[in-house]
């Protein structure tokens, strides 16, 4: 099944990947000769450094190929519903506060920018739920009880 995405997840997803691609891969190579030129490997902290950062960036590299092969683009502004699904814009109330926050993939998540995974535990409580539904939402300070009380479909915020 495919994971949904923004366009603009998946464009910078894809403006990532170019950059590890066509900067930072050409550079570790770089630096990975450098360091050889040095002289005796296994004593090299340069290279041995060098060697780590390559490790990262090809990790790096082949998890993004992976979510861009895995990853449906959806168009959150046409999205219609009632219900708590991939790209609802949800209010919650509490008795001690309101929040209010986007429901988008791990790779979009942002809790700076009020964006949340719909795979995070607050994403998992509240998907398929309805305005006026009471759900317990995992808190750093334990469980807390909220109501849902507005969901639209309003696009990226």
């Amino acid at each position: 099944m495919a994971t949904p995405i923004t366009n603009h997840g998946f464009e910078k997803l894809e403006k990532e990947l170019k950059q590890l691609n066509l900067v930072d891969r050409p550079k570790i190579i770089e630096a990975i000769s450098t360091a050889r030129e040095l002289g005796d490997l296994s004593e090299n902290a340069e290279y041995h450094s060098a060697k780590e950062r390559q490790g990262i960036i090809e990790g790096r590299i082949a998890e993004i190929n992976s979510s861009i092969a895995d990853s449906e683009v959806v168009n959150i502004d046409k999205l219609k519903g009632d219900s708590i699904v991939f790209g609802a814009t949800v209010s919650l109330k509490s008795d001690k506060k309101e929040l209010t926050f986007i429901v988008l993939s791990d790779v979009e998540a942002d809790a700076e920018y009020n964006r949340i995974s719909i795979n995070s535990p607050i994403g998992a409580a509240i998907l398929g739920k309805k305005e006026g539904d009471i759900v317990e939402v995992p808190m750093p300070s334990g469980q807390e009880e909220f109501t849902i009380i507005k969901i639209e479909f309003k696009g990226m915020v």
